[in-house]
């Protein structure tokens, strides 16, 4: 995948390359616009399978949640996908299974993680998204898939995406 993206037939490759696998850049972050985001993001949820916890991280306003609705349509949810910010858990369906999107970031230590049914959330037959997964600590099973989102200096339509 080219680190530099931004025509409309690069949104048209974004689609084809599904798998955190094959997206994730050998070199550096991928740049991509919104479009391109979601792109990528509908492409890896027809191809994810449960279970499957995917850490997300990046600043505020990085495009974490953007990313999650991405996933999620790709995956097959219906309904609006929303950031859990202040309920901290979201659980929503789809004809594949269970999904949960968790919103880490008020938590003052990874102790709170038991209050929101951590251990359950991870160990279920299920597709698990962690945003700010830094506050988990060592509760975050090590097999999580890593997605990290950035600004773009001078590009603010864009972010650099890096997966493993």
């Amino acid at each position: 995948m080219d680190t530099k993206r931004g025509g409309a037939s690069d949104a048209a490759n974004a689609a084809r390359e599904p798998a955190i696998a094959s997206t994730a850049p050998s070199s550096g972050p991928v740049v991509l616009s919104r479009v391109e985001l979601e792109a990528w993001g509908e492409a890896y949820g027809r191809e994810v399978s449960a279970p499957r916890l995917v850490a997300i991280d990046g600043d505020l306003g990085a495009g974490k949640t953007t990313l999650i609705q991405a996933i999620c349509r790709g995956y097959g949810v219906a309904r609006d996908v929303t950031s859990p910010t202040f309920a901290l858990v979201h659980e929503y369906r789809s004809r594949r299974g269970p999904v949960f999107h968790l919103d880490l970031y008020r938590l003052r230590n990874a102790d709170e993680l038991t209050n929101i049914g951590w251990d359950d959330i991870v160990n279920a037959d299920a597709l698990v998204f962690v945003e700010w997964p830094e506050r988990a600590g060592a509760r975050l099973p090590a097999t999580a898939a890593r997605i990290s989102l950035a600004h773009v200096t001078g590009r603010p339509d864009h972010r650099a995406l890096s997966a493993t």
